[in-house]
């Protein structure tokens, strides 16, 4: 039976990014049913429990909300796929309009509900308070986190990757992840990041420092 687990992202994130197409493949594999959960790295960064008015993702987290409570899990999980091409493929901005609009549409969502997400200040509420619970139960501090029995289960940062894996090493490094993730005794286990992801915001982030 695939384990259920929920995937908590922010959309700003490469790296997350990546996470989630492995987690999609592991879905499309048989081996987990995903749902998605946000998380707000600006929150993570200020004072951890506003989303600043300012923030870039703000849009698109709280549209995220409207997608998931009127359409499920699986178009908020399209929405996300699409979204994330848009940002981390392409290069597009992820406080566009257009760019989430076109997501939405990609999505099978009515891009109408961007402009509605915007308007209601129930959205970011519910970005913050879901946010603050994850870090409140888990004390979770980025993504991609990943929490099993369907978002009730321990929690873990990662896995870091740089690229979706082959199947076989997919399979194999969830399995060790999910092992990891339950055993009480693990904490941490970390290395330097040897690769960064093939990425157009990667490329353009870097072009900016240099």
């Amino acid at each position: 039976m695939p384990e259920p687990i929920r995937c908590y992202f922010d959309p700003l994130c490469p790296w997350c990014y990546q996470t989630s197409r492995w987690v999609n493949r592991l879905q499309e594999l048989g081996e987990v049913r995903v749902s998605w959960g946000l998380f707000s790295l600006e929150m993570a960064n200020g004072d951890g429990t506003t989303l600043p008015d300012d923030a870039t993702a703000a849009w698109a987290l709280r549209t995220a909300v409207v997608v998931r409570d009127e359409c499920g899990d699986a178009a908020l999980g399209r929405f996300y796929a699409a979204l994330g091409a848009a940002i981390h493929e392409r290069g597009e901005p992820v406080d566009d309009a257009a760019v989430i609009g076109k997501a939405l549409a990609d999505a099978g969502v009515d891009p109408g509900i961007a402009e509605s997400a915007l308007a209601d200040p129930a959205t970011r509420s519910a970005v913050e308070q879901e946010h603050c619970a994850l870090v409140e139960r888990t004390r979770s501090f980025g993504v991609p986190t990943i929490a099993l029995d369907d978002g009730e289960g321990p929690a873990i940062f990662g896995p870091v990757i740089s690229d979706v894996p082959s199947d076989e090493d997919a399979v194999q490094l969830w399995r060790h992840v999910a092992w990891l993730t339950r055993y009480e005794n693990f904490s941490e286990l970390k290395r330097d990041r040897i690769a960064e992801p093939d990425l157009e915001s990667v490329r353009r982030y870097r072009a900016r420092r240099a």
